[in-house]
C-alpha cells in the first residue's frame, strides 16, 4: 500500500533498453504540448502533464510505457511530446518519424550541457550528424530522489 511517503508517480527506470540504441519511427504518434520556461527551467510542466494525461486517458490512448520527450527549443519554452496509441480528439496531435540514436545519462540536470556535447560526439562517432536533440526525463524530481538515480535519455534525430 502506498502512503504519502512511499507513493510514487514514476516507475523505476531501466536504462538497458535505451542505452546505445537506434530507434526508427515512422509517424510515431504523440500528443504535443507547450511548457513555459525561464532559462530552460520549466514553470508549468506539471499543469501541462496533468491536462495532457487527462485527455490521453479520456481518449483511451495510453500506451503501455510512458514516453515524454522534450524539445528544448527556446530559453522561454519547450515542446513536449507524450507518446499515445491513437489520436486524441481536441488535442494537438503530432508524429515523429526518422532515425534516432539514444544514449542514457545519469546525474543532476546541471550536467545537461556536458551530456549534449557527449551526445554530439557519440553521434559523430557513428558517422552521423544530429539534426535535433530530444530529452526523455525518465522520472520526476521526487521519484528520481526516491529511486536514488536521475536518468535522462537523449535522443538524437539523425
Amino acid at each position: 500500500m502506498n502512503t504519502p511517503d512511499t507513493a510514487e508517480c514514476c516507475p523505476k527506470f531501466d536504462p538497458t533498453p535505451w542505452h546505445d540504441r537506434v530507434f526508427i519511427w515512422d509517424k510515431k504518434p504523440f500528443l504535443q504540448g507547450r511548457v513555459r520556461s525561464f532559462l530552460h527551467v520549466p514553470l508549468n510542466f506539471g499543469a501541462v502533464m496533468n491536462r495532457s494525461m487527462a485527455a490521453i486517458e479520456a481518449a483511451g490512448a495510453v500506451p503501455d510505457e510512458t514516453l515524454v520527450l522534450s524539445d528544448e527549443n527556446s530559453l522561454w519554452g519547450a515542446d513536449v511530446y507524450i507518446a499515445i496509441t491513437k489520436e486524441v480528439p481536441g488535442a494537438r496531435n503530432a508524429t515523429l518519424s526518422g532515425t534516432f540514436l539514444a544514449k542514457v545519462f545519469e546525474g543532476p540536470y546541471r550536467n545537461i550541457k556536458n551530456w549534449m556535447m557527449e551526445m554530439n560526439s557519440y553521434v559523430l562517432g557513428k558517422g552521423k550528424s544530429a539534426r535535433k536533440l530530444y530529452f526523455f526525463y525518465t522520472t520526476c524530481p521526487k521519484c528520481s530522489k526516491k529511486h536514488g538515480k536521475n536518468y535522462v535519455v537523449i535522443l538524437a534525430q539523425v
